[in-house]
């Protein structure tokens, strides 16, 4: 790889991919892995966090993340997709910063009180859930990236992270562990089929694999302008959950008709779905035409190379920083 700028992100395998990861994330990965040498991880180990009681149900999601990568155009060629357990470097480094992180750090993250509200219903006082920051610490310092793409509410994890590397480089008089800059990422103005946040826990989402014959029922169920009762009624596609998907799949040609069709009320609801629907198999088709063509050997080569080629740069490191710290025993 060229002596680009560094840049770390990865993702949990917890479920699908759906529409809302891609304009969230992946599309940003598309333009990054052309401009940065990419380091993009499956971060099982994080995963492991809440879903500890499951551990198969997280491996079982690793190949599917893949496919869902590469579909979309993640290039093996230009970046490297690894898997975060495969390189036990990120634990080596983990552990290390948590002997340096003041437990205050990890207690005042605004996200971590959060989560715990949000995942109530699981068994999460647990030290690798406190400690989560570490790792994401650890993975990000690892591989001495400039940047990482992050949404805002990320932010506060990547300034532990900046905090936790000027920790260690006073602590042992150095400069070598970089403090990595945020790349701040536009969030993704696309809501679920109901209006709430996109997820799957809430089946309110299109997932990337799902078949097109699938994804009908789902577009027709979608919420809309909840004050347009009938089809003669003026619409405003300013409140409509239709609008934002229209905006990001629809050929922008299009839109000023759409829009003026919703308010003056010549266009139905139906009728919008139906153009939802025609832009959104024209988005996906191509996308799972490729995956399909994805098979396990492909998922397996992949990884293999993106791990070994993780685990020397992420060794060359552990070597530095156990020098830096006079533990290279």
């Amino acid at each position: 790889m060229s002596e680009k700028k560094r840049v770390f992100s990865g993702m949990r395998p917890t479920g699908q991919l759906h529409l809302g990861h891609y304009f969230g994330v992946i599309a940003n990965w598309l333009d990054l892995q052309a401009e940065f040498n990419c380091f993009f991880s499956v971060v099982d180990w994080h995963a492991m966090t809440t879903e500890y009681a499951d551990p198969w149900k997280v491996q079982k999601m690793v190949p599917g993340l893949v496919r869902d990568w590469v579909s979309s155009g993640i290039d093996p060629e230009k970046c490297v997709i690894f898997q975060q357990s495969a390189v036990k470097e990120h634990a080596e480094l983990s552990l290390l910063l948590s002997m340096i992180t003041p437990l205050g750090w990890l207690e005042r993250c605004p996200t971590y009180k959060e989560q715990r509200e949000q995942l109530a219903a699981k068994d999460i006082n647990t030290m690798g859930f406190l400690g989560y920051p570490v790792l994401m610490a650890a993975d990000i310092l690892l591989y001495f990236a400039h940047a990482v793409p992050v949404g805002q509410d990320q932010l506060p994890h990547l300034e532990l992270a900046r905090e936790i590397a000027r920790r260690f480089n006073h602590l042992y008089e150095t400069d070598l562990l970089i403090e990595p800059q945020d790349l701040l990422t536009a969030e993704a103005k696309l809501p679920g089929l109901d209006g709430r946040k996109m997820s799957k826990s809430y089946g309110n989402a299109i997932a990337l694999s799902d078949p097109i014959e699938d994804i009908l029922p789902k577009v027709r169920s979608m919420l809309t302008d909840k004050n347009r009762l009938r089809k003669s009624d003026p619409g405003d596609p300013s409140i409509c959950n239709l609008f934002p998907y229209h905006k990001l799949l629809t050929d922008p040609a299009k839109l000023p008709e759409i829009e003026e069709g919703c308010r003056n009320a010549s266009w139905g609801c139906v009728d919008c779905k139906k153009v939802l629907m025609e832009s959104l198999e024209a988005f996906l088709t191509p996308m799972q035409e490729r995956r399909a063509k994805i098979d396990d050997d492909t998922v397996r080569d992949i990884l293999a190379d993106g791990n070994k080629r993780a685990r020397e740069f992420a060794q060359r490191s552990m070597a530095q920083i156990r020098d830096a710290i006079g533990y290279d025993i």
